[in-house]
């Protein structure tokens, strides 16, 4: 089967949903554990804002988190399914 009719079924993203999901918020929480533990871990979450979110930064943040997560959830139900 191609990929494009995989796409047109409704299996097809309820598998992407499942794998992107997880996925997402682990890659969420290991990027702000990396960035930002030590204020995480003080209970700066003033400092933590700062250096996520502030100013645009959270565009970039969020942004490529879920482009990387819809990504992965894409290629890995595509390689699964058959």
């Amino acid at each position: 089967m191609t990929f494009i009719e995989k796409t047109k079924q409704p299996l097809f993203w309820n598998n992407v949903r499942k794998v992107t999901i997880p996925f997402f918020i682990m890659v969420v929480l290991i990027s702000l554990l990396l960035n930002s533990w030590e204020a995480i871990f003080a209970g700066n979450f003033d400092l933590v804002n700062e250096v996520n979110f502030s100013e645009g930064k959270w565009m970039n943040f969020w942004g490529f988190k879920v482009f990387l997560s819809l990504f992965y959830g894409i290629y890995i139900t595509n390689k699964k399914m058959k």
